[in-house]
Order: C-alpha cells, then sequence, then structure tokens
C-alpha cells in the first residue's frame, strides 16, 4: 500500500444521462447540489455499445459548463469503428474536456463479440494517445475482486497493466466491501510495477434489490453480514439506508487510514447518500 500514499488525495462523483425531462431536471439539482463540494471532477457513464452517445456527450458539456467542475465522459470502444472515435475525442477536446474514462464497454444484447475496430480498453487508451498525446488524463477501470469475464485473478492484472503500460493515467475501482481485496490488489499491482493511483469506486447501500443486481453484473461480492443484514430488512428502506451508511462510511475511512488516494462515488444520480458519506469523513478537508 505505500505506493498510494504519495499521492494527493481527489473525490469525485459518477453520473447516468437520464433518459426523461424530468430525469434532466433531476440531476441539474443533484450536480448543483454537489458541486459545492467541489470535487476533482465528475463522470458521465456511457451505455453499452455507445447506446447515449448523444445523451452522455450532451450531459457532459452541460455539466461542465453549467458547474465549472471539470466532467469526464465515459468512453468505450465496442461497436464503434476508429474514426467514430477520433470524430468523439476531437470533439471532447475542443470543447475544453481534459479527462476521459476509458473502459471496453459492454455488448449490448445481440451485438457481434468482434464488434468495433478496437478489442480492448488498453487498445482504446492507446489509441486516445496516439490521436492527443497527453491531453487527456485517462482514467481507466480496475477490479480489485477481478473482472467477472476474466480467466483468473492473474489474467485479469496482466490485461490491468497492459492499460497502464499504454498509458493511463489513474484507475478507479469497481465497488467492493473487503478492505482485503483492495489491500491485496494493491500489494499485487505495486509487484507488477504498477504505479498509478488507484482510487475507490463507492456504492452507497440504500435498496436490496439493486445492490443485488449491479453485484451479480458486475462481479463485486456482498459480504455475508452485509447481505444478511439487508435481506432481512429488505423491505425497510430507511434501516437499510441507516445502515448502509455506517458500513460504507467505516469502510472508506479504514481506506483513508490505509493510504487509498480517494474515492469516486457513483452517485446513481442521486444527492443524500454519497453526500452523507462525503461530511461523515469530512472530505472537504481532507
Amino acid at each position: 500500500m505505500e505506493s498510494q500514499k504519495k499521492y494527493k488525495s481527489r473525490f469525485s462523483f459518477e453520473f447516468f444521462p437520464p433518459k426523461t425531462d424530468v430525469g434532466v431536471q433531476k440531476l441539474k439539482v443533484v450536480r448543483e447540489q454537489l458541486a459545492e463540494k467541489n470535487p476533482a471532477f465528475f463522470s458521465v457513464t456511457y451505455g453499452a455499445g455507445g447506446s447515449t452517445r448523444d445523451r452522455t456527450v450532451d450531459t457532459v458539456l452541460d455539466i461542465q459548463k453549467s458547474t465549472g467542475i471539470s466532467t469526464a465522459p465515459h468512453l468505450s470502444c465496442v461497436g464503434d469503428s476508429r474514426e467514430q472515435l477520433r470524430e468523439l475525442i476531437q470533439h471532447y477536446k475542443k470543447n475544453g474536456i481534459e479527462r476521459i474514462v476509458t473502459l471496453r464497454g459492454d455488448l449490448p444484447s445481440g451485438m457481434g463479440a468482434s464488434s468495433g475496430e478496437l478489442k480492448y480498453a488498453s487498445d482504446l487508451v492507446a489509441f486516445i494517445r496516439e490521436e492527443t498525446g497527453d491531453h487527456f488524463h485517462l482514467e481507466v477501470a480496475a477490479y480489485p475482486e477481478m473482472h467477472p469475464q476474466a480467466a483468473s485473478m492473474d489474467a485479469d492484472l496482466l490485461a490491468f497493466k497492459a492499460k497502464v503500460d499504454a498509458g493511463a493515467s489513474s484507475a478507479i475501482t469497481q465497488y467492493f466491501y473487503s478492505v482485503d481485496s483492495y489491500k491485496f490488489f494493491v500489494d499485487s499491482c505495486e509487484k507488477m510495477g504498477i504505479d498509478i493511483p488507484l482510487v475507490v469506486g463507492i456504492m452507497p447501500i440504500t435498496n436490496h434489490d439493486n445492490l443485488m443486481r449491479f453485484s451479480n453484473m458486475c462481479g463485486a461480492e456482498i459480504p455475508r453480514w452485509i447481505r444478511t443484514r439487508i435481506e432481512n430488512h429488505s423491505t425497510d428502506l430507511d434501516y437499510i439506508t441507516k445502515f448502509g451508511e455506517e458500513v460504507v462510511t467505516g469502510l472508506c475511512e479504514q481506506l483513508l487510514d490505509l493510504g487509498a488516494p480517494g474515492f469516486h462515488f457513483y452517485t446513481l444520480n442521486q444527492t443524500e447518500p454519497s453526500l452523507s458519506i462525503w461530511n461523515n469523513l469530512d472530505l472537504s478537508n481532507r
């Protein structure tokens, strides 16, 4: 964990592009409230196979313009040609975007596995570096508990190293609830010579069904003691919210003590769950 202690702490929030006018108005309120915390940046997700392309672009540019907070689009390479990616990257550059969350991305239903000219996130990182040099700060994904499609933990670490070697600036982890998984991951990265900030992705716990669904999709482990508590109170949202806030705040405190270089909150376009944890930790003063 020693390598992570040298990096300056940074804290950020993630949104998804709204589908409705009501969702757009809600996000405007949420982003203004969270902008008051002066985060390092906001990020906006990108649907499977680029399915939210236009909404992601519009949301990113609108947030950065209206809040003055650096805003990073997520960008995946599945389903897109090099020319399509080139146009989008140049569009972001021309509009003052300086950070991209660079991903392979998920394949939407019915799309062939070989769709797109770039196969891996490491290919996309290399492509962006070839096209724009060091203009963008490139975030990549990291999986302390292993990517759900990886053949093995060793294979997953090699894939992560390929992204770093291609030019990644820093990484954001998938969420987890075991400090040991992060510690072991960081130690494994150090042994492989990986030396970039490994920022922790934070998922507040507010809803039993959503947490189970998200975790099954992304491979995040829910420790038995947490799973049992929320299953026993699956319809009591107040209990789950209070319990989740306590659990995740405690997790973050341990991670900060270990030297984690920051947190990236998966907000699900809500203010209160992430903001409560932020305030509990007094992150504005770290």
